[in-house]
């Protein structure tokens, strides 16, 4: 049978949850619905040029990319693609197919660089590198195990530190957006961000239906947030913690370390059975901090890029 490449359709049940299934079966480790892809493809920010693709065949989705620009950077002309298939549903030709026409819509929206994750197996490797992208930095998924694990105890609160959560601040939830966009200006990564659209934060992060605001713990210091911890759902069992850090004034206290571990024991509270979570292979403090917790290695991807024109 022919393997065609479209756009997703947003409005279609099944396109969704074939999307949705193809990236669980490839992708286990990340949490993903398809109620929280109709949401990114409907709030996508318009110079993001986002754009999810499938890969049909007989009726079948047995692939899917996505792409767009990164807006957000300070650097222009920088595109991204992520491409997987079904596992069984390989060499069909539906990957080439995907890269294709996911390079022509970033080329023709000015994209200079390409960059794309592919996870550490060597049939992955060489096609990344047949296709042109070359090898860069390399980042672990971690599991933990929610049900069975055995987490470190509540530590008692260092005087002038209270715990909240991520809905204490449904009214103003610009001081974590402060705090978000100084974190992630820190993160190991080939591409700079600068978070200065609040109102574009508030629509494709905080309030993006994965994001759990009663689950988020935040430690705050003279009622000022100074460390957080944004968790992630899937609506089931499956927890993710999206990002965890600590503002530049405050490091070195531990402070990150007791968001997440509150946020941790709540989530095994409410019924969450496995935690996931990720970081690049050289955030050595964080890579140790996710250890000291229980969580463990399950799986590796590499940083790909390719130059376009």
């Amino acid at each position: 049978m022919t393997v065609i490449v479209r756009d997703l359709r947003p409005d279609a049940r099944t396109d969704v949850e074939g999307f949705a299934r193809v990236r669980m079966l490839a992708l286990p480790f990340f949490l993903i619905t398809p109620d929280s892809l109709v949401h990114d493809l409907t709030h996508a920010h318009p110079e993001s040029h986002y754009r999810p693709l499938v890969a049909e065949e007989g009726g079948e989705i047995i692939g899917s990319a996505q792409l767009g620009i990164v807006h957000d950077s300070p650097d222009p002309g920088m595109g991204y693609l992520n491409v997987y298939i079904h596992p069984e549903r390989t060499r069909r030709g539906a990957g080439s197919l995907l890269v294709r026409a996911a390079e022509r819509h970033l080329a023709e929206h000015g994209a200079k660089k390409v960059f794309a994750w592919v996870l550490d197996e060597p049939g992955n490797r060489v096609f990344a590198e047949r296709h042109g992208y070359k090898a860069s930095r390399s980042a672990h998924f971690l599991r933990l195990d929610l049900a069975n694990g055995t987490l470190p105890p509540l530590a008692e609160l260092p005087p002038g530190v209270e715990l909240r959560t991520g809905a204490d601040f449904a009214a103003d939830p610009r001081p974590l957006f402060e705090l978000d966009a100084e974190t992630m200006s820190d993160e190991p990564s080939d591409i700079a961000y600068e978070f200065t659209d609040y109102e574009a934060w508030l629509v494709e992060t905080w309030n993006h239906p994965l994001v759990s605001h009663e689950l988020t713990s935040v430690a705050v210091v003279d009622g000022r947030p100074a460390a957080f911890s944004v968790a992630r759902t899937d609506g089931g069992t499956r927890y993710g913690t999206a990002m965890t850090g600590t503002a530049r004034a405050y490091r070195g206290r531990g402070l990150a370390k007791l968001a997440k571990n509150d946020s941790l024991h709540r989530a095994r509270a409410a019924g969450f059975t496995e935690a996931f979570t990720g970081n690049d292979t050289g955030n050595g403090p964080m890579l140790a901090t996710n250890k000291w917790f229980g969580y463990e290695v399950c799986a590796t991807e590499v940083r790909y890029v390719r130059g376009l024109g």
